[in-house]
């Protein structure tokens, strides 16, 4: 994994000084630790972070060829078969994102229809200088960009264009009510004024510093009715194929990996297929527990996995100190925001995996496709058997602590919702895939993403791939969904292969505690949180401060929790001041 940085020039525009594209690699430089490259070519500059997973002494980026020069973070899970099909001497490295750049020649802005894997991409023309930015279907991996004077400027991260200064630091106010009341913001639009995202599955072509035309590549397959006819048994070869050849295709690498096991169906399923699969030692694995009078986990559950999986197991506990002492480091790393609290069991099993794996495979994207949410099943009903819309409510509805109702928060997810109606053929697709569209690039991606990358780890994630979409996405709702229960088929699945896992168990769940750990420092956070600058413009102060002191309420932690979170990220992302020791501290400066 690696950290992808450029410009591309309108023709005549001065080219920016060696120091800027060097702050640019710098604030990248957590994504890729074994080296810095750069190439200043007509009418662009590119800048590669390294993180070696594949091919580690030849795979250094840039890679040139005689028709264009690529840079790319991610992996191509296809490289063995595009390699074995093409002609062997257009290969001069062993790196797996050598075959993008050979499929690029052959194919044009095209050639991402031929890849399998998770990427951001730059490709420069050497034939005419244009320069092509594109992104995995997914949105696995993150890619952003920034119009200016000059051209174009792109990164994996919204941090290296603020460094640049080539973006200056100011807020959206819209896409901040949409951070506050949905935790994580959609679209193409970041809450930086004049940061942008490349759109999960887009290419952009620029053309003399412009974007001269925009493609896009589904994750999900053409809309087709599900196969009704499809037994559960043929359904239950179809996934342990899919699941099974996913696993091997994203085992691939050069340095260790492990996996992040919460006990849930997603990651047991992960856990399952690969202790099929032979390896030369021990698989490792990681859990989170929390140390809260409160808290509900699966340790026990995922601990008890492990050892049936002979895996070399480890437990980390987070408290609730750690938590206040690391919080301004983890929210530091979220600078395209997401105010979603998993952030923090996420950002600690990454610090301590780092010890052992550069790789993690994790479960994200199970419950997306496999249809696990119950707001999937509530959304799918009529409204006369009590269905309802998914997202309805935001976070601060009805607390009476904004000083304003936001009115325009929630725009972004009607725009999904019909366009989900033109992709799919069933009610329970079609919030699936608004889920797919929304919630997993621009929350549960982003958040494994910066989390990993903020310790050098490179993230993978199995279930998000195309033959396992394929397969899910032909499944009959009473495939998904049965008794009551969702991810059916992948739970049948499970205990055909994993009978200790015992999937259809009530599950306990994975919560963080966070209201119970704001509730005990209730009174001395609400009073730094209401006393700062942006809190004040958006909030009512005395009743900041009484959320924050009633924040063991089910309602009332998750808004406190979420305020909290955005006066740590205004302060670093927005004032660009350096996260200062604990968050009393950088609170109190």
């Amino acid at each position: 994994m690696c950290g992808i940085g450029g410009i591309a020039y309108k023709p005549g525009a001065p080219r920016v000084g060696q120091d800027v594209l060097e702050r640019m690699a710098s604030a990248l430089l957590h994504r890729g630790p074994d080296g810095a490259h750069y190439a200043r070519l007509p009418e662009a500059d590119l800048i590669h972070t390294r993180l070696s997973i594949i091919d580690l002494p030849g795979g250094d980026q840039p890679l040139k060829s005689a028709a264009g020069t690529l840079i790319a973070n991610g992996e191509i899970y296809n490289d063995p078969q595009i390699r074995q099909a093409m002609v062997a001497e257009r290969f001069k490295t062993g790196s797996d994102c050598e075959s993008a750049l050979v499929m690029w020649e052959q194919k044009g802005a095209g050639y991402t229809t031929t890849l399998r894997g998770m990427y951001a991409i730059a490709i420069h023309n050497s034939a005419n200088n244009e320069v092509l930015l594109s992104r995995d279907p997914f949105g696995i991996k993150p890619l952003y960009f920034t119009e200016f004077e000059g051209g174009i400027a792109f990164a994996s991260e919204p941090s290296a264009l603020l460094a640049s200064g080539l973006a200056p630091r100011t807020e959206r106010s819209l896409l901040r009510d949409e951070l506050l009341q949905l935790q994580f913001t959609t679209g193409a639009q970041t809450l930086f004024k004049t940061i942008q995202r490349v759109l999960p599955g887009e290419t952009l072509r620029v053309v003399a510093g412009r974007i001269a035309e925009r493609t896009i590549l589904s994750p999900l397959p053409a809309q087709t009715e599900p196969k009704k006819n499809l037994s559960e048994k043929q359904a239950l070869e179809q996934l342990d194929y899919a699941l099974m050849n996913s696993v091997q295709a994203h085992e691939r690498a050069d340095v260790p990996f492990g996996l992040f096991l919460s006990g849930g169906i997603d990651s047991a399923s992960l856990l399952t297929a690969m202790s099929r699969l032979p390896r030369p030692e021990k698989l490792r694995t990681w859990t989170a527990v929390f140390e809260a009078r409160s808290a509900a986990d699966e340790a026990d559950a995922a601990s008890a996995l492990a050892h049936a999986a002979n895996t070399e197991h480890e437990t980390v506990k987070i408290t609730a100190a750690m938590v206040w002492d690391n919080l301004p480091a983890i929210i530091a790393c979220m600078d395209d925001p997401v105010a979603d609290y998993a952030i923090i069991p996420t950002w600690f099993l990454a610090r301590k995996a780092k010890q052992d794996v550069r790789v993690i495979l994790s479960g994200e994207g199970g419950d997306e496709l496999f249809c696990g949410y119950g707001r999937y099943r509530s959304a799918a009903r009529p409204w006369w058997r009590a269905g309802r819309r998914m997202w309805r409510h935001g976070m601060f509805d009805g607390l009476d602590v904004l000083r304003y109702t936001p009115n325009q928060w929630r725009d972004g997810l009607t725009i999904a919702e019909q366009q989900a109606k033109q992709i799919t053929a069933t009610r329970l697709s079609e919030v699936q895939a608004v889920d797919i569209a929304e919630w997993l690039p621009n929350d549960l991606l982003l958040k494994l993403d910066r989390c990993l990358m903020a310790h050098g780890l490179e993230g993978r994630t199995p279930l998000l791939d195309p033959v396992v979409t394929n397969c899910a996405w032909q499944l009959p709702d009473s495939l998904r969904v049965r008794n009551g229960q969702g991810k059916w088929l992948l739970r049948r699945w499970l205990e055909r292969h994993n009978p200790a896992a015992n999937p259809f168990a009530p599950k306990q769940g994975f919560t963080v505690p966070i209201g119970s750990w704001i509730a005990e420092q209730g009174q001395t956070l609400g009073e730094l949180v209401a006393r700062q600058e942006c809190i004040q413009a958006i909030a009512k102060p005395d009743r900041v401060r009484a959320l924050f002191e009633a924040a063991e309420n089910r309602k009332n932690g998750p808004a406190a929790w979420t305020l909290l979170f955005y006066a740590v990220w205004h302060r670093t992302h927005i004032r660009g001041l350096t996260p200062a020791g604990s968050i009393f501290d950088t609170l109190s400066l």
